[in-house]
């Protein structure tokens, strides 16, 4: 893929949402990465432990969108359909893997159940590599979660997507 059309993807959004923490979600998600601490629980617990109320696990902002998007939530300018095809479908045209690289989150408070957060999504990078006669595009995805209450952000999420050909 040449460098104009790697150019060409920054800045694309990703997607646009709104999402509401759900107690249940939370317990759900720490349960699947094996976290049993009662704070993710109950909220005597997070109480205890000095919290606001149940908290959201670390890695949580990754599952979001598929647990806490409600179409009557949703702003107008949502994108519909998959915002991320038109990003990767120039880079799946000519075969290869996908891969999900590095993910980072950068948490300017925690989130808790009852949240309501907006995130929008935009490609932040792009660029190649070679390795062993390979190459490998690298499309970093960057979403910001703000306080729908107060537009304050709460979670900045990054991930590197793969491309292998």
């Amino acid at each position: 893929m040449s460098q104009s059309v790697l150019s060409e993807i920054i800045g694309q959004p990703t997607g646009k949402s709104v999402v509401t923490v759900e107690r249940g979600h939370l317990a759900t998600f720490a349960g699947a990465v094996k976290d049993a601490s009662p704070v993710y629980r109950d909220p005597r617990a997070a109480t205890e432990a000095g919290l606001a109320g149940i908290p959201a696990p670390p890695t949580y902002p990754f599952v979001m969108e598929n647990f806490g998007v409600f179409p009557e939530l949703q702003p107008s300018d949502a994108p519909t359909g998959n915002a991320m095809v038109s990003v990767l479908g120039p880079l799946m045209a000519k075969g290869g893997l996908i891969l999900h690289g590095e993910q980072e989150f950068t948490y300017h408070r925690p989130i808790f159940a009852g949240d309501v957060l907006e995130g929008e999504g935009k490609v932040v990078d792009a660029y190649q590599k070679e390795s062993k006669g390979k190459t490998m595009t690298f499309v970093v995805v960057e979403t910001v979660w703000t306080d729908q209450a107060t537009g304050d952000p709460v979670c900045t999420s990054r991930m590197n997507i793969i491309h292998r050909i």
